[in-house]
C-alpha cells in the first residue's frame, strides 16, 4: 500500500465510517423531527386559520431574531472550543464563562425588549401578549442551545437523539391539547414549546453531565476573548441570513396582512424545518469530528468534499420531486385554506438546498475562526435579499417572496465558494454530480410517461423516486466509479 493510499484511508476513509455510525445514532432524532415537522402542518393548518397560523409563523421569526442574536452564538462557541479546552483541562473554567455569558446576554435582552417594547411592537407587527409569551420562552430555548451544543462537543449522538425525540413529541402532545380545549390560538404553541423544552433542560443537564464539571469559577478573559470574536461575528451574520429567510414574513404583513403571512409560514414550515433536519443528518454528525481532526492537524478537504458528495446525492432529487409535485404536496399536507401558498415550494426547497450546501462550504471559516468572512457574506447577501424582497413582494406578492429567497440563498452559496481559505477550500464533487445529471435523463422520461397515462400522483411520486435512485445506482456501477474515488 503506497503512502497516497495511507493517507486518504487515514483522512477519508475512517473518518467517513467514524461518521457514518454516529449519523446512525443521531438519524433517530433527525427522521422523527422530519416527520415530526410533517405531522404538524395538516394538525396545525386545521386547527388555526391562515391568520393565526400567520401569528405562529411571526412569533417563531421574532424568537429566532433574539435568540441570534443573544444566546445561539454561544453554544455554538460550545461547541467549536469545547476539544481545545478539553485537551488543556480548563473544562470547568470554560463552562463557567459559558454560562456568565449567556445570562448577561440575556439580561441585556430583557433590559432592552422592555426599554424599547414600542417600537418592538411597530416593526415586528407583533401584539404585547405575542411578545410576552416569546420573552418567556427564549430562556429555556437560550438553554437547551447551550447544551445541546456541549453535548455534541461531547459526541454523545444517542443523548441527543433520545433528548430531540422527547421535545418534539412533548410540544407537538401539548400544543393539540391547548389547541383543542383552550382559546389561546397561536399562543397554545408557543406555551406548549415552553413546558416541553423547560422539560428538555432538566434532561439534558443530567445527560451532558454538566454539574460534574462546572464550578463557579472567575470567568476567563482568554477564553471569553476567544468566544466573543468567534461568536459574535456568527450572531451578526446569522441576522443576514435571518434576512434572506424570516423577513419576507413581516414584509408579507406590511403589504398584505397575517393571512398571506400564514401562507408564506406554512410553505416555510413544509420545506425549511424538514429539509434542513434531514439534510443535517451528516453535517450534525461529522462537524464535531471535523474539529477534531482539524486540531489534530489533518487535511480535512477531501473529507468534506466527500461528505458534500453524499449531501448532494441525497438533497438534488429530494428538491426536484418537491418542485415537480408541489400541488399535490401541498394538497396532501395542509388544509385547502392554504393551497395557494404551493406556489412557494420549489423557492423555498431549491433555496433549502443552497444553504444547506452551504455549511460545507463555509467550514472553512469556521476551523480558521475567521467567522467576520462569514458575518460579511451573510450581512452583504441579507441586505441584498432583503431590498429584492421588498420590491419584489410589493410587485408580485407570494412570487416575490419566493423569488427573493432563492436568489438570496443561491448569491450567498456562491459566494462562498469563490472565497476560498488555502488550504481549507471546498472541492466541488464533480464525479457524484455528473452521476446526478445523467440519472435524471431517464428519471424525466419516466415522469412524463407516468403524466400522459394520467397516473395518480399519490402513486407517481414513490415510483419516480424510487426509480431515480435505481437508476443512479446502475450507473455509478457500469462506470464502476464508487464515490470513494470523487476526488
Amino acid at each position: 500500500m503506497n503512502e497516497k493510499v495511507e493517507n486518504y484511508i487515514k483522512q477519508v476513509v475512517v473518518p467517513t465510517q467514524d461518521i457514518f455510525r454516529d449519523m446512525l445514532k443521531y438519524a433517530p432524532s433527525k427522521l422523527f423531527g422530519l416527520f415530526g415537522n410533517a405531522v404538524i402542518i395538516p394538525v396545525y393548518t386545521n386547527m388555526l386559520s391562515p391568520s393565526e397560523y400567520g401569528i405562529y409563523a411571526i412569533s417563531l421569526a421574532v424568537l429566532s431574531f433574539l435568540c441570534i442574536i443573544f444566546s445561539d452564538w454561544v453554544g455554538l462557541s460550545g461547541l467549536r472550543f469545547f476539544r481545545i479546552n478539553q485537551i488543556s483541562e480548563e473544562i470547568p473554567k470554560y463552562l463557567s464563562t459559558l454560562t456568565l455569558l449567556l445570562c448577561s446576554n440575556l439580561a441585556v435582552m430583557y433590559v432592552l425588549a422592555i426599554t424599547f417594547r414600542q417600537k418592538f411592537y411597530e416593526y415586528f407587527n407583533i401584539s404585547p401578549k405575542v411578545f410576552l409569551f416569546v420573552l418567556v420562552l427564549i430562556i429555556p430555548v437560550a438553554i437547551r442551545a447551550l447544551l445541546f451544543q456541549v453535548l455534541r462537543a461531547q459526541i454523545k449522538p444517542g443523548a441527543f437523539t433520545v433528548s430531540t425525540i422527547i421535545n418534539q413529541l412533548m410540544t407537538i402532545v401539548i400544543a393539540v391539547l391547548l389547541l383543542k380545549y383552550t382559546n389561546l390560538g397561536a399562543m397554545s404553541i408557543l406555551l406548549a414549546m415552553a413546558v416541553s423544552i423547560t422539560v428538555i433542560d432538566i434532561v439534558l443537564i443530567f445527560q451532558s453531565n454538566i454539574i460534574k464539571y462546572f464550578r463557579f469559577e472567575k470567568p476567563d478573559l482568554k477564553i471569553l476573548k476567544s468566544i466573543m470574536f468567534y461568536g459574535a461575528p456568527l450572531a451578526i451574520a446569522s441576522l443576514g441570513l435571518w434576512m434572506i429567510n424570516q423577513s419576507s414574513k413581516f414584509i408579507t404583513t406590511h403589504f398584505y396582512g397575517l393571512r398571506d403571512a400564514g401562507l408564506v409560514g406554512v410553505a416555510y414550515n413544509m420545506t425549511f424545518p424538514i429539509l434542513l433536519t434531514l439534510f443535517a443528518i451528516i453535517t450534525i454528525a461529522a462537524y464535531p469530528r471535523i474539529i477534531n481532526l482539524y486540531e489534530d492537524k489533518v487535511d480535512i478537504r477531501p473529507l468534506v468534499s466527500k461528505l458534500s458528495a453524499y449531501y448532494l446525492i441525497v438533497a438534488i432529487p429530494i428538491v426536484a420531486f418537491i418542485a415537480v409535485y408541489s400541488p399535490d404536496l401541498m394538497t396532501l399536507f395542509a388544509n385547502s385554506k392554504y393551497q395557494n401558498a404551493y406556489v412557494l415550494l420549489p423557492y423555498f426547497s431549491l433555496s433549502a438546498l443552497f444553504l444547506s450546501l452551504a455549511d460545507y462550504t463555509t467550514m472553512q471559516y469556521h476551523l480558521a475562526n475567521k467567522t467576520y468572512i462569514l458575518t460579511c457574506l451573510k450581512i452583504s447577501t441579507g441586505v441584498v435579499g432583503l431590498i429584492l424582497s421588498i420590491f419584489l413582494i410589493k410587485s408580485f406578492g407570494l412570487i416575490g417572496v419566493g423569488i427573493g429567497t432563492l436568489v438570496s440563498n443561491a448569491l450567498y452559496f456562491l459566494l462562498s465558494v469563490v472565497i476560498k481559505l488555502e488550504g481549507l477550500e471546498w472541492k466541488i464533487p464533480f464525479r457524484a454530480l455528473s452521476h446526478i445529471a445523467t440519472s435524471f435523463l431517464p428519471t424525466g422520461g419516466l415522469y412524463w410517461i407516468l403524466k400522459l397515462a394520467n397516473v395518480n400522483s399519490i402513486i407517481q411520486m414513490p415510483l419516480v423516486l424510487l426509480f431515480y435512485y435505481l437508476t443512479f445506482y446502475g450507473i455509478r456501477k457500469l462506470f464502476e466509479e464508487p464515490l470513494l474515488k470523487d476526488n
